[in-house]
């Protein structure tokens, strides 16, 4: 069990926290290059996301919630579950009616790659940390990564996540992160940076 101190401005997401947290990361991954790839527009993050953070993320995981200005998921690897039909097809659905032509496919093979190259030991993996745009520049990113690196540190946990944004690279290397390797969610697409960080 992780021994998480949230700090004052951060809280533990609830299970009706759901739609907030698909916003808040959809409006942060707008200019994200791998999800732009994958989606070929904004419109199909923050519904994808919202159902993510619904169904896998907020029942089996850690999220928390820096007002309405930031937002993460963590899982521990022994939790991560595949994906269930309903879940699967509601992404899809959301795709088909607001992604662009082929996001379908793009998806569910930029999963099936993230898949293969996550890492087999234990670890607590970040999906996702972000900010609304008006929120960035305030301290919010550290303020929701600092707690979850102690615990981790405190459980000698490595931790592990994929970085789609290459100007995300220095702020995940100053909380102890460093690339295992750059690797292809499909063809064509940009980079995803495969980091690890080893307990401290």
């Amino acid at each position: 069990m992780l021994e998480i101190d949230l700090p004052e401005g951060l809280r533990n997401a609830a299970p009706a926290d759901w739609r907030q947290l698909g916003s808040i990361t959809g409006e942060a991954f707008e200019e994200d290059p791998v999800n732009i790839w994958i989606f070929g527009n904004e419109r199909a993050l923050a519904p994808t996301f919202g159902i993510l953070a619904q169904d896998v993320y907020l029942k089996n995981g850690i999220c928390h919630l820096a007002g309405d200005g930031g937002g993460t998921m963590w899982i521990e690897s022994g939790k991560r579950k595949e994906l269930g039909l309903w879940p699967t097809l509601r992404i899809v659905s959301v795709l088909a009616r607001r992604g662009a032509q082929g996001s379908v496919r793009r998806a569910l093979g930029a999963g099936e790659a993230m898949d293969r190259e996550h890492p087999k030991e234990p670890h607590l993996y970040l999906f996702t940390i972000g900010t609304r745009v008006a929120s960035r520049g305030k301290g919010l990113g550290k303020l929701m990564m600092s707690p979850m690196t102690a615990a981790a540190d405190k459980a000698r946990l490595p931790c592990y996540l994929e970085n789609s944004n290459p100007r995300n690279t220095g702020f995940y290397m100053s909380h102890g992160f460093e690339r295992m390797k750059l690797f292809e969610v499909g063809p064509g697409a940009p980079p995803m940076e495969a980091m690890w960080r080893e307990p401290r």
